[in-house]
């Protein structure tokens, strides 16, 4: 599959069991039986390519080296987060992004390791599909890419804003480039595979993924706080999950 649907799984384990929304799933997934379609393609790209080179990664690396990778991946989108908080009127979370990116880069290695977090500089990652939704944006219908695995259209339309200010983007060695595009898409691959049995036990898999992941967006716009109730139409604001 891809960076975004191994990176889901990881946050379905954080989150827990997703509940249906509520309303008729055609209101939100009007394009259901396409969307299925590619769900299932990207299911078996991704068991002939990324999920058995994941498991060799894992049975060949030892784990602290697995760990500095990760943390060089998540410190490439700093730029990113630093930007995002800004442009959402989040200031003081803006600098600590900024203040986080400087000490990791530096400190740490070039990312490998996370010195900000043991100094209370706390992650708050940031994209700009969030920030549009913080501004007002529609979500639009929810849609599986091929390869890319699940969004938002507002998401999608937006997925080139988030890789343009990724620093991996603008290494001017291709070759480089490529190499680390790879080593961090297989890393994040990796990191789900104790979460499969969560998808198989499933009874509609589709569904599980579908849900947890525009349960898990909502909880990431609202930092974590969504409110219990909202006023405005489901549609426009995701989902209503009274669990959080």
């Amino acid at each position: 599959m891809s960076r975004m649907t191994a990176m889901l799984l990881v946050i379905l384990c954080a989150s827990g069991c997703a509940a249906v929304p509520p309303g008729d799933p055609v209101d939100y997934d009007p394009w259901e039986k396409m969307n299925r379609s590619l769900y299932r393609f990207n299911e078996v790209v991704d068991s002939v390519s990324l999920k058995p080179i994941a498991k060799g990664y894992k049975k060949v690396l030892p784990e602290p080296i697995r760990n500095s990778i990760s943390n060089f991946g998540r410190n490439l989108g700093g730029p990113r987060n630093v930007l995002n908080n800004f442009l959402q009127g989040k200031p003081a979370r803006g600098f600590n992004e900024i203040a986080r990116f400087v000490m990791n880069s530096t400190v740490g290695i070039g990312g490998l390791i996370d010195v900000a977090t043991p100094s209370g500089l706390e992650a708050n990652p940031e994209g700009f599909g969030q920030t549009a939704a913080v501004w007002g944006v529609p979500s639009g219908p929810y849609v599986m890419v091929p390869f890319l695995g699940p969004q938002t259209l507002r998401s999608l339309v937006l997925l080139p804003a988030n890789i343009e200010v990724d620093v991996l983007h603008h290494v001017d060695s291709s070759s480089v480039r490529d190499r680390l595009w790879v080593l961090r898409t297989v890393d994040l691959r990796h990191r789900v595979l104790s979460l499969e049995d969560l998808m198989q036990d499933s009874k509609d898999p589709y569904v599980t993924l579908r849900e947890s992941y525009l349960q898990n967006r909502r909880f990431e716009i609202y930092d974590g706080n969504p409110p219990m109730e909202d006023e405005d139409d489901f549609y426009d604001e995701f989902l209503e999950d009274e669990d959080y």
